[in-house]
């Protein structure tokens, strides 16, 4: 639809110019033009010349000005000519021709409008007339990927995961920061959540092992139409930091498999010491060295089993008798107990989560 755009306001402006005029996209490709018989053709060394500075350049006798709303320019205005009134058109057009997309994007635009939506900028109400508009099935479900690249080469991560998805009638793909990528993605109705994990699995290993980019990804929960995409996005975005804070390890990371560490996340943190003041009434946790906590960790991990835990810490089964009643005595919890085990654990969970406090949205 750009190319059309774009083409009529080329032909519009062919004969007050009175030069060789058009347009190409990122891959130098011209894709509007005032003569008709130049479209469709490519210049590779246009290609080299578009970087990411938007920089206005000279090539083979035409000044070309790039445009567009990403780091990577997405088009660029080409006029006939090298002196101050061929640059000097160019930034006219530049400026005329991405202002009109913009204009023509908030109102046409599909993607723009996921975004919009994802992001909460559009009122409730207008969302289901403008879904209605661009014709957007209110039947089906979708969920939000929130993509964070960690460390990157000089490769597109939002390229690589455009071509992942081509389908652009049913999956957008936008950025929303330089680091942070958003997928929105059609699914079934009966879709689970170890399935989208799966899917965020894939997008990950083809990045770090094809491309050489790390990444973590935050998984919402599913929707039924548009509206409650916004949720579903802030529900990766939460997906992402309460990740961060409690699996560290993990780079997928689902809301819906958060746990007690979604519940821990919304409270404040006054309410949270409080918690652990009341919880260690005797000494604090700071009392427990490292060994006692590597011990107690072990512990949670083996379901309180004593002769387990102790046969995959290599110790006697007496020595870890031992140990956990000192941490009694330290704490006033015997973790044998299941109540007291709970207890400890959401305490343990508590502390981490004040140590790192996290960015909430």
């Amino acid at each position: 639809m750009s190319n059309r755009l774009f083409q009529g306001l080329i032909h519009q402006m062919r004969d007050t110019m009175d030069c060789v005029i058009g347009v190409v996209d990122s891959s130098a490709t011209i894709i509007a033009c005032s003569e008709l018989t130049k479209i469709g053709t490519t210049n590779e060394f246009v290609s080299m010349d578009l970087n990411d500075s938007h920089d206005t350049f000279v090539r083979d006798g035409y000044t070309y000005k790039p445009f567009g709303s990403h780091i990577k320019p997405d088009y660029a205005v080409f006029v006939e000519g090298t002196d101050d009134n061929a640059a000097k058109y160019a930034n006219i057009m530049a400026i005329t021709l991405s202002s009109i997309k913009q204009y023509y994007d908030e109102k046409y635009d599909r993607n723009n409008f996921i975004k919009n939506v994802v992001l909460d900028n559009v009122l409730p109400g207008d969302i289901v007339v403008k879904a209605r508009e661009l014709h957007f099935n209110s039947d089906v479900n979708r969920v939000v990927f929130l993509i964070r690249i960690l460390s990157s080469n000089d490769v597109s991560a939002y390229d690589v995961i455009q071509n992942l998805f081509p389908d652009k009638t049913k999956d957008f793909v936008f950025n929303i920061t330089e680091s942070d990528i958003v997928l929105v993605k059609e699914i079934k109705n009966n879709v689970e959540s170890k399935d989208l994990e799966k899917l965020a699995r894939s997008i990950s290993d083809t990045l770090s092992g094809e491309f050489y980019t790390r990444v973590s990804v935050g998984i919402g929960t599913a929707v039924v139409g548009v509206k409650d995409l916004a949720r579903s996005f802030k529900e990766a975005q939460i997906a992402l930091e309460v990740g961060k804070v409690f699996d560290t390890e993990k780079t997928i990371v689902s809301y819906d498999n958060l746990g007690i560490a979604r519940l821990i996340y919304h409270l404040p943190t006054t309410l949270c010491e409080t918690f652990l003041q009341e919880v260690f009434k005797k000494n604090s946790i700071e009392s427990l060295d490292h060994e006692t906590l590597f011990t107690i960790q072990k512990f949670f991990e083996n379901s309180l089993n004593v002769s387990e835990t102790s046969r995959k810490l290599f110790v006697h089964r007496n020595t870890l008798v031992y140990r956990l009643e000192k941490i009694k005595k330290l704490t006033g919890l015997d973790l044998r107990e299941f109540d007291h085990a709970i207890i400890f654990k959401i305490a343990l969970m508590v502390k981490k989560y004040l140590s790192a406090n996290p960015t909430k949205f």
